[in-house]
């Protein structure tokens, strides 16, 4: 079956457009004008991603993105024009998995839609000697998906998930944003470096860690980022 897409703008041209590129590509795609529209499509479809407009009649999209992540952890790529710069850090940090700026191509649209739906690809997810990454204090479950602070559960989007195991598989490597960017997101990712800036300032709120005395994930300024701790004695099992 292929994956449905939700194209969500109150443009009908640009819903048109979008459709028929999407479906030559191969997926079935859904179409609302409204935020209403798009909460009441996902919660009773099985979609695999969004793409949301934020400039919309009656919710903005940010608050679309925001009530769907309270039940959904479904992929959601934002379009927004060129200068609304702080909606697409506000939407990263809310839990938008990349985003498309207007005018936008077409194809560019696809190809964003194509590598975001590649993360769900099992052979994505770092290689690792075992299921489970224990540090003190941390543990990363990776067949679950679960990470726990201090034996309290975190819940992290599925994107900061796969980003903070890209760290922690090998703790004190320093990876640039570059190497970063093509381990989680892919090697065809189109937007700005910056993004993994948003998602680990994300990721450092969730754990509870000091981005100004960080105990888990360390900025080398000029460079990018590395995992801090040490793996407990049998660490991966």
């Amino acid at each position: 079956m292929s994956p449905h897409v939700l194209v969500v703008d109150d443009e009908d041209q640009i819903r048109s457009i979008l459709a028929t590129y999407l479906t030559a590509d191969g997926y079935d795609v859904l179409e609302a004008a409204t935020g209403a529209e798009a909460l009441a499509l996902a919660g009773r479809e099985d979609v695999a991603l969004v793409l949301l407009d934020i400039g919309l009649p009656d919710l903005d999209g940010l608050e679309v993105l925001r009530q769907l992540r309270q039940t959904s952890d479904v992929y959601v790529v934002l379009v927004t024009a060129r200068a609304e710069e702080i909606d697409r850090i506000v939407g990263l940090e809310v839990g938008a998995d990349d985003y498309v700026t207007k005018p936008f191509s077409p194809r560019e649209v696809v190809a964003r839609v194509r590598a975001v739906l590649r993360r769900q690809r099992p052979a994505a997810a770092p290689s690792v000697p075992g299921t489970v990454l224990r540090f003190p204090g941390l543990r990363v479950d990776l067949d679950r998906r679960e990470v726990h602070v201090d034996d309290h559960e975190v819940t992290l989007t599925a994107l900061d998930f796969d980003l903070l195991v890209a760290l922690a598989s090998a703790p004190g490597r320093v990876y640039s944003r570059a190497q970063l960017l093509e381990k989680v997101w892919g090697y065809d990712f189109f937007g700005d470096e910056r993004v993994v800036d948003v998602h680990v300032r994300g990721m450092r709120k969730a754990l509870g860690d000091d981005a100004n005395d960080p105990a888990l994930i360390g900025t080398v300024r000029g460079v990018g980022y590395k995992f801090l701790l040490d793996p407990t004695p049998g660490g991966a099992s």
